[in-house]
């Protein structure tokens, strides 16, 4: 997104209508050039209404990210934690966008958002659904000082800390579903995508997570199960984009640290007060086969505890694996 089409977006981020000449005035920009900013941000998939008097405006007003909102929100611990705080207009993925800065030389940590991402994705290479604004998509790059074998669960405690940052924000009737969805009365409000790699012998974890907001009507078609946004939850406008993102960054970093030193362990009981799947019966697909059975919650390392029909309780680990529930 350039800068004038960021400078068109923010302009009628308020809500309010404007002519195509009070647009080029305000942004001391030719008209010309509005006419195409207003066509990239449709391209973009920006609703823009052109009113009956030519007028252009947003359904409802917008609340772009901003870093420094989101700064100023962040706790002592997350400031001290992170090397730097990235938000952008546009990424394909601030997945992607953090896997290729985790290989330059001692970046640190880095929290990264975006208002859009042209190629979001969840587990198992699925499309995740990003509209411009319509909800918080954003990554951490967390370096670890020990090695992979020792974070087992790591997925699992990312959850308890985006259902801290939810219950705190007034969302009651959060739930967990093993390992990576974030569910409210059973409908998917979020989800979670690790991805890790190697820097010259330092481990490192991008962490993405998003979360629905206010999804648009056209988008929502290309949804395939039951879904929920926290405009639904919590009612319209009661949601701060900045302050959620700053909640999740203090959240998911007051979740590490420990993590690091105790592992998921000591967050096992906790993830039991947010599970929705314990004493069900689900359908886990495995690479190369799939298994039916009762959960029976998880063990100290995260694994899901699987009762088959004779009786065996059986853990199964994370990674390229899917879990539906059964009717």
């Amino acid at each position: 997104m350039t800068k004038h089409e960021q400078m068109t977006l923010a302009l009628l981020a308020d809500g309010k209508a404007y002519s195509l000449q009070e647009i080029s005035t305000r942004l001391q920009m030719p008209p010309s050039t509005v006419k195409q900013c207003l066509r990239t941000l449709q391209t973009l998939g920006v609703d823009i209404s052109v009113l009956m008097n030519h007028r252009y405006r947003l359904p409802a007003p917008l609340e772009l990210l901003a870093k420094e909102q989101i700064s100023t929100r962040l706790n002592e611990i997350s400031r001290s934690a992170l090397n730097q705080l990235e938000v952008h207009a546009v990424l394909d993925s601030t997945n992607d966008y953090l896997l290729s800065r985790a290989r330059e030389h001692d970046v640190g940590s880095i929290a990264c958002f975006s208002e859009l991402q042209r190629a979001g994705r969840g587990r198992l290479g699925r499309r995740w659904l990003s509209p411009l604004g319509a909800g918080l998509f954003g990554s951490l790059l967390w370096q670890f000082k020990v090695p992979a074998t020792a974070l087992s669960g790591l997925s699992l405690a990312i959850g308890i800390a985006v259902a801290r940052t939810l219950q705190r924000l007034g969302v009651e009737a959060v739930g967990l579903k093993w390992p990576n969805d974030i569910l409210w009365c059973e409908r998917k409000l979020g989800g979670i995508l690790l991805e890790s790699g190697d820097n010259n012998g330092v481990f490192f974890v991008v962490i993405g997570v998003g979360i629905n907001i206010a999804l648009p009507p056209q988008a929502v078609t290309l949804i395939d199960q039951p879904w929920v946004d926290l405009q639904e939850v919590l009612g319209t406008g009661r949601v701060s984009r900045n302050h959620l993102a700053a909640a999740l960054v203090n959240a998911l970093v007051e979740v590490l640290l420990p993590f690091e030193q105790g592992g998921f362990a000591d967050l096992s009981a906790e993830w039991a007060r947010f599970d929705q799947i314990t004493g069900r019966r689900v359908c886990l697909h495995l690479p190369n086969k799939t298994v039916v059975g009762i959960v029976r919650g998880v063990d100290t390392q995260g694994a899901l505890l699987l009762e088959s029909s004779d009786g065996q309780v059986k853990p199964y680990r994370g990674g390229e694996t899917s879990l539906r529930l059964e009717s």
